[in-house]
């Protein structure tokens, strides 16, 4: 017997709004596989808003009514039996950001969860990230959002330790990450390190996949420490113009991409790792994951 599922997972980050909608095929005596039927992405960057004044602009906040009442329509034309939508950094601290999900909920049945960053790290670890470790190496995961990074520890195959820092390509974008926050970052990922030897970094979000995708490597095949200090240089050398006509980087991602390769780099300094690995995970993969596994709990559908 073959059973087939249409689940759909919403994203709403420091920098875009994100709809995954997977098909899920659960074939009779063989593994459950998860294809993605649709991915969309649009870049309203709730954080500069936020970070800088506290609240979501009337604009951004009339944006994001409108692009949720289009994800609940293509949620609907999809035939998504299942779905669940979760924000992060910024809707947690903007001033109005409960007003703002009270608003989503009322006009498209769809219920936001703000979520905080060791929630966000146990909903990515749902992913298929511990099949890609191996259980006799260490390793730093580091997620770079808008709004914050996502540290994790795995050794041996177990996690070590998880931790979420206010550090994000938005907030550095506009000069509010302190030097303290800088400091304790590194000195975060040295302590949980110590007595470690040979640390890969596994990097998550979409500015490092699109690095990964620029660099030609094959699937599976790490970047190297070389390769992305100066892939940084070159970003640098650059003018936000530049970077969209010669690198081919849409207009949102070619200023975040400059600080999302920082965080990458120094978590790489202060690892000690030589090289990252890139698999095509992310926050949405997990909230897929999240629906499949609370579905095998909890038989009854949530659709809209």
């Amino acid at each position: 017997m073959l059973e087939i599922h249409k689940f759909a997972a919403i994203d709403i980050g420091s920098n875009a709004v994100r709809l995954l909608i997977s098909t899920v095929t659960e074939p009779e005596g063989k593994p459950t596989t998860f294809k993605k039927t649709s991915l969309i992405r649009i870049p309203i960057r709730l954080g500069a808003d936020v970070f800088t004044n506290g609240k979501i602009s009337e604009d951004n906040y009339t944006r994001m009514l409108e692009a949720m009442q289009a994800y609940k329509h293509l949620i609907k034309l999809h035939k998504v039996t299942r779905f669940r939508a979760c924000a992060t950094s910024a809707m947690r601290d903007a001033s109005n950001g409960n007003l703002l999900k009270e608003d989503i909920l009322k006009t498209t049945g769809i219920n936001i969860e703000i979520i905080n960053g060791k929630d966000e790290a146990a909903i990515i670890a749902a992913t298929d990230l511990h099949s890609l470790i191996n259980g006799d190496s260490t390793y730093l995961y580091v997620d770079v959002g808008g709004g914050s990074t996502e540290l994790t520890v795995y050794a041996k195959g177990q996690t070590v330790a998880s931790k979420s820092f206010q550090i994000g390509t938005v907030r550095l974008l506009n000069n509010l990450v302190s030097e303290s926050e800088w400091d304790e970052f590194k000195n975060w990922i040295t302590t949980r390190l110590a007595g470690f030897t040979q640390v890969n970094l596994i990097g998550s979000g979409g500015n490092i996949n699109n690095i990964f995708k620029n660099s030609g490597k094959k699937a599976g095949k790490p970047l190297s420490y070389f390769y992305l200090s100066s892939y940084y240089q070159l970003l640098n050398s650059l003018t936000y113009n530049e970077r969209i006509a010669q690198l081919q980087l849409n207009e949102d991602r070619a200023d975040v991409i400059i600080p999302a390769t920082k965080i990458y780099l120094t978590a790489m300094k202060y690892s000690k790792a030589k090289s990252v690995y890139v698999p095509k995970i992310g926050l949405v993969d997990g909230i897929i994951k999240s629906i499949y596994n609370d579905m095998k709990s909890k038989p009854t559908t949530n659709e809209i």
